[in-house]
């Protein structure tokens, strides 16, 4: 199941994922100034980045918000980074959230698990219900694929509605993340993690442990460490024993090289560099932890 190659891939290289969020502004000029037209520079500055970080990263994530905004040209782009992220046999996490149902949603599974946006893994909403993950199935049975579906988000106005307590006196995001963990038994690799993984924000601590311990089957994708806020003593507590979930960076990775020496020119080796750093930091915090790396 794919989600014992992202299991062994993360044991293997690391719990780092990388975000491929590629903003233009964040392309360095002179990098820029050598391709004729957008397409090109956003897919060739992708192209240096994962081919800097693959051999160091568990997988990449790329964003489709960040291509949709440049048209045409961007959704070329992103086919073509997830083209060569296949090529390249990496791990590749579709951040789309989608979360519609019935024949929408079937054919968002065919727009991103099948043809040119093809990806492994794509994020999903279930806040309309859960009716919006059961067309998404047959992907995970017969295709190899698996989902990331929105739990408890990294950012602030998470507190509107997934802290909301039920009348049973259970915050919503709880209720949500047991649905999530109970449908995913259903789908459980040989690493004892299911392919319905749940999206988990690092910049709330405190349940922390509790979350790690009531998903135990659940497989995290840990946005908001670095630019959100959250820091590797955050991350280290959604994770089990150095694994159990990835730890994903954009900007940080993306925008290694400001203000560093030939940082437009190295931009990529710089973003290595934040890669192997931040891995370190963490593998350093879980193995201090009760049950981190031995």
């Amino acid at each position: 199941m794919i989600i014992d190659k992202l299991f062994e891939r993360v044991a293997q290289r690391g719990v780092v994922c990388v975000g491929l969020d590629t903003d233009f502004e964040y392309i360095p000029k002179s990098f820029a100034d050598q391709f004729e037209n957008l397409e090109d520079v956003i897919f060739e500055f992708n192209k240096r980045i994962i081919d800097s970080t693959l051999d160091t990263v568990g997988c990449f994530k790329v964003q489709i918000a960040y291509y949709e905004a440049y048209g045409l040209k961007g959704l070329r782009a992103y086919a073509k980074t997830l083209k060569y992220l296949r090529d390249m046999d990496a791990v590749i996490i579709a951040d789309v959230k989608r979360g519609d149902i019935a024949k929408t949603a079937e054919m968002y599974g065919k727009a991103h698990f099948e043809g040119d946006f093809e990806s492994d893994f794509i994020t999903v909403n279930p806040y309309m219900g859960m009716d919006t993950i059961e067309p998404f199935l047959p992907y995970l049975k017969n295709k190899e694929k698996g989902l990331f579906a929105l739990v408890r988000t990294s950012n602030r106005g998470a507190e509107d509605i997934q802290y909301i307590n039920s009348l049973g006196g259970s915050k919503i995001y709880g209720i949500v993340g047991n649905k999530i963990n109970s449908l995913g038994k259903d789908y459980l690799g040989s690493s004892g993690y299911s392919s319905i993984g749940a999206v988990v924000g690092c910049t709330h601590r405190s349940e922390a442990r509790e979350l790690r311990k009531s998903l135990e089957s659940t497989f995290f994708l840990i946005p908001g460490y670095g630019a959100q806020g959250g820091k590797a003593e955050d991350v280290a507590l959604y994770l089990n024993r150095g694994n159990g979930g990835i730890v994903n960076s954009s900007r940080a990775v993306l925008l290694a090289y400001k203000g560093k020496d030939k940082g437009d020119e190295k931009f990529d080796i710089y973003s290595r560099e934040e890669v192997i750093r931040m891995k370190k930091e963490i593998v350093e915090i879980c193995s201090k932890l009760e049950g981190g790396l031995k």
